[in-house]
């Protein structure tokens, strides 16, 4: 994935500012950065829920700028939420049969005989094995752990194929020991998904992340790896001083 000279302004607010980014496969690239740099609507732009004034996103070579959302789903691209969507009232499994049937083309409107065909009900009991719930298949997603529905969103976005996961903010509304617990998982997954990671959680980020960009205004400041961004003194006046005070 990457991102050349994206411009997004909202009225006279530039939001995103002459930003270039580059995340090379099977590495975790971090995003970071205080409230307002930008974070949420550059991963918006990258996701095709925005559309950029200027600049361009290419994805494993192609230009994918004037994409849609769906599009870039079936590129290869998935995308976590800030706020975890999932379909509450229906089970761990039915969730994930959902985004399979998705990702397979097929639409919803026969699900009830479709919610026994072994064709969907086996990868996404493969995927929720892959992502530690594999024990929880029958519980309505509902009642998981925040944890746990984190997880969850996240076998839901790998159910598609994608080659490329944007997770924006993974670790948000968890404890020490959720979050340790997610940190886990997404080493887990380490190699196998290129990741652009937006995050809050320092120790996360600095757990996790190959490479590490710092945003402020819209701007990147900073790229490098983690010792890298955490002796960077323009950094550490601009966000990480804050952060670790």
């Amino acid at each position: 994935m990457e991102a050349r000279g994206l411009q997004k302004s909202f009225g006279g607010l530039t939001a995103t500012d002459n930003l270039s980014l580059e995340a090379t496969r099977g590495e975790i690239h971090a995003v970071i950065g205080p409230n307002g740099a930008g974070k949420t609507t550059f991963v918006h732009l990258l996701s095709g829920l925005l559309k950029p004034d200027g600049g361009e996103i290419l994805f494993e070579g192609r230009d994918i700028t004037r994409l849609s959302a769906p599009a870039r789903v079936n590129q290869g691209l998935a995308r976590s939420f800030q706020i975890t969507s999932i379909f509450r009232d229906f089970t761990v499994l039915e969730n994930v049969m959902l985004s399979v049937q998705a990702g397979q083309g097929h639409s919803f409107r026969f699900w009830k005989p479709a919610a026994k065909d072994e064709s969907l009900r086996t990868p996404a009991r493969e995927l929720l094995e892959k992502v530690g719930l594999g024990e929880r298949t029958d519980v309505v997603a509902g009642n998981l752990a925040h944890g746990e529905q984190r997880q969850l969103e996240i076998a839901i976005s790998l159910a598609t194929n994608p080659s490329f996961l944007l997770l924006d903010e993974p670790m948000a509304g968890m404890g020490p020991e959720e979050s340790q617990g997610m940190i886990d998982f997404l080493k887990a997954l380490k190699g196998d998904y290129t990741m652009l990671l937006i995050e809050h959680d320092m120790d996360a980020v600095f757990a996790l992340a190959d490479r590490i960009t710092v945003l402020v205004y819209g701007k990147a400041i900073a790229t490098g790896t983690p010792e890298e961004i955490r002796n960077d003194a323009t950094v550490r006046a601009a966000y990480l001083g804050e952060e670790t005070a």
